[in-house]
């Protein structure tokens, strides 16, 4: 798994811990990330709680298995921008 960072969208399921299992996976908007545990694989991560318009709704810290994160939206790289839709006007 490539390595998730602060912006990231990501879902936590099952595979994370069984306590995000069926209904209660999340899908969370990192803003924060601790260190990997390197015996275990687990992590300390914080985020915000989107609901289905990914609108945040509740900021939350919880301890994950870091190999079942499954990113959803990655944040774009420093000094990328965003492509506008429309129409360009050339000269």
């Amino acid at each position: 798994m490539a390595a998730v960072k602060p912006g990231d969208v990501v879902l936590i399921g099952a595979a994370c811990s069984v306590q995000f299992s069926g209904d209660r996976a999340l899908m969370l908007r990192l803003v924060s990330i601790g260190e990997t545990d390197p015996y275990n694989d687990w992590i300390w991560i914080a985020g915000y709680v989107l609901d289905t318009k990914r609108l945040a709704k509740a900021k939350r810290e919880v301890y994950v298995l870091r190999a079942g994160l499954v990113v959803q939206r990655r944040t774009a790289p420093a000094g990328v921008q965003p492509r506008r839709s429309g129409s360009r006007v050339t000269a």
